[in-house]
């Protein structure tokens, strides 16, 4: 995982170098996660942080409630995305967190979008109902 300042992100693939990047058909093209859950999650473990980059989400939103999103198409910069599905945690939590973290990231774990339309996302774009 790597923190960068500007992504590409491709219609119907996800993000330009993702390894991860998703099916054409696919929901899970995009990951992203509330930088609150961040939050929340390090609360839950005990931690004083729990660096965003540690739960594999590929964007990170602040203030901004990614669940009510379900069902929309929304906006970060020049990109449209479609609300796919909620992201929920995997077994590497356990292996990245220790035991418990499977459960910390149980709700907290983000959501999931399509790539609807292309283009260049940079840090600080708003996210906007499209």
């Amino acid at each position: 995982m790597r923190v960068v300042e500007t992504a590409l992100l491709l219609p119907g693939q996800g993000l330009e170098g993702d390894r991860w990047r998703g099916a054409a058909t696919g929901g899970r093209q995009v990951t992203l996660i509330a930088a609150e859950h961040c939050a929340a999650i390090a609360a839950c473990l005990g931690l004083e942080a729990a660096a965003p980059e540690r739960l594999r989400r590929n964007l990170v939103t602040a203030g901004l409630n990614l669940l009510a999103l379900k069902g929309r198409q929304f906006r970060i910069g020049e990109v449209l995305l479609e609300h796919s599905g909620e992201c929920h945690p995997c077994s590497r939590m356990e292996e990245e967190f220790g035991p418990g973290g499977y459960n910390a990231v149980r709700g907290h774990g983000g959501i999931t979008a399509r790539v609807i339309a292309g283009g260049t996302i940079r840090l600080g774009d708003p996210v906007a109902r499209a």
